[in-house]
């Protein structure tokens, strides 16, 4: 085993690079037990155990780096993420509060703070945060929160105008430049006679969210092509208005235009009272690779009022902590009589948050054509914030979204409805953390139902 401490950092700091980041850690460890005065390394640790959602962990590397140099800036900003993860959101604001008076040019200070009066409430501290910062940073990120803070409050169409700074914000899930082909981008001029290319963006849940206005952008022209990724290509074939669905990867037809599918609302110019919401608008897939499996445990639960239940996304995304319920929390759902409940899980979650309920994985991993199949055999959809709960909505199911008090702006802001998906009724934590109170009202309203 090698002792030499910088050789043991330079090993840490591959590994990293490598993204093996569990054996970083403890690289990492056993760097700090032979050098334990390095502030830097410490730092350093502290982002990795960020990153990885150890977020105790983390603050405590940051808070022994501040120890050694309480003035270390990184040191201060990585600890106060960690705080804002924790929703310690007061603790955060009195370190940005120091962290900003020493460097107020602190780009990565103002936009924690910016975080942090979002979470607190503070809306008229955010935009005077952002009339005051926006212009001196002159930047793309800053200009992408202000727009999904409008839409947040739908405030459209100058949210969709402005969220096309997506494209020059580093970090956000849309393909890269590198991927932009030379045919002009459409601007919603009529097309007839020629074929148009609408494109895959961010996440599975956005582009079932957005392929609603492929038949929209079928009434301006002519032939309409989809490209997706694998999963999705059965399932959005079953959209109107999109004559060919292309595989990501796959060689691409001949086509004059092309478009993002998250670029559409700006070209429909949709406001609040023209959201697209005629649902459904996806059915259920002639391929379903599972569905004699599929069936079987629908006709096993027959009788049985039947409900799907996810409870956490996936647990490398930066929101997963928002977006995650655990178990634990899940248990009084179990005290509902007649329920034959399905498990949508397919993403690790932990144990069962009680027995008895049938898991799909094994016939939904994959593939949204078999996800939609049993999908469209449930009577409710139970769900915290994932593509499972936006395909359930483009079917038409009745849905429950399990939501955080400041949930993705795609779910607005205050509402316990979503325009976007009509057959959905949004459950939001009343203070956030707080899944109890949201599990309650849950199971209250259930228990009204009969």
């Amino acid at each position: 085993m090698n002792s030499n401490p910088s050789k043991v950092l330079e090993k840490a700091r591959k590994l990293c690079n490598s993204h093996q980041f569990e054996e970083a850690c403890g690289t990492y460890q056993r760097y700090l037990g032979l050098e334990p005065s390095n502030t830097a390394a410490w730092v350093d640790f502290g982002n990795l155990l960020l990153d990885l959602g150890r977020v105790e962990e983390a603050c405590g590397a940051c808070k022994q780096a501040l120890i050694l140099d309480p003035q270390h800036m990184d040191a201060c900003l990585t600890l106060t993420e960690g705080l804002v993860k924790n929703n310690d959101l007061s603790q955060a604001h009195v370190l940005l509060s120091d962290v900003i008076q020493r460097d107020p040019g602190s780009f990565r200070g103002h936009q924690l703070l910016r975080l942090v009066l979002f979470r607190q409430g503070d809306w008229s501290g955010l935009h005077s945060e952002f009339e005051r910062h926006i212009d001196v940073h002159h930047s793309s990120q800053a200009a992408w929160e202000k727009a999904c803070l409008n839409l947040q409050f739908g405030i459209m169409p100058l949210g969709w105008d402005q969220y096309e700074s997506r494209w020059d914000t580093p970090g956000i899930e849309h393909r890269s430049k590198e991927h932009v082909l030379p045919q002009p981008q459409w601007e919603g001029e009529l097309f007839s006679g020629k074929t148009l290319l609408l494109r895959w963006e961010q996440g599975f849940g956005d582009a079932i969210m957005f392929v609603r206005y492929a038949p929209m952008v079928k009434a301006r022209g002519g032939r309409v092509l989809l490209e997706v990724l694998e999963p999705l290509v059965d399932l959005m074939a079953t959209c109107p208005g999109v004559d060919q669905v292309v595989k990501d990867g796959d060689p691409i037809p001949p086509f004059d235009l092309q478009i993002s599918l998250l670029s559409l609302p700006r070209i429909f110019q949709t406001a609040m009272n023209s959201i697209p919401a005629d649902i459904p608008y996806l059915s259920d897939p002639r391929n379903v690779p599972h569905r004699e499996g599929i069936d079987r445990i629908l006709d096993a639960t027959k009788g049985y009022t039947r409900v799907g239940l996810v409870w956490a996304g996936r647990p490398r995304s930066e929101r997963f902590p928002v977006r995650s319920v655990s178990p634990a929390q899940l248990k009084p759902l179990a005290a509902l009589p007649g329920v034959a409940w399905h498990s949508f899980q397919v993403e690790p979650g932990g144990e069962q948050p009680f027995p008895g309920i049938i898991p799909m994985g094994p016939v939904v991993r994959g593939s949204f054509s078999d996800t939609a199949h049993a999908l469209l055999g449930m009577d409710l959809v139970i769900t915290v914030d994932t593509a499972l709960a936006h395909l359930a909505g483009a079917l038409g199911i009745p849905t429950f979204l399990l939501a955080h008090t400041f949930a993705d702006w795609r779910w607005l802001m205050g509402r316990e409805d979503s325009p976007w998906y009509p057959t959905m009724r949004i459950y939001r934590q009343p203070e956030p953390g707080d899944w109890a109170s949201v599990i309650e009202r849950v199971v209250a309203d259930l228990s009204s139902c009969g």
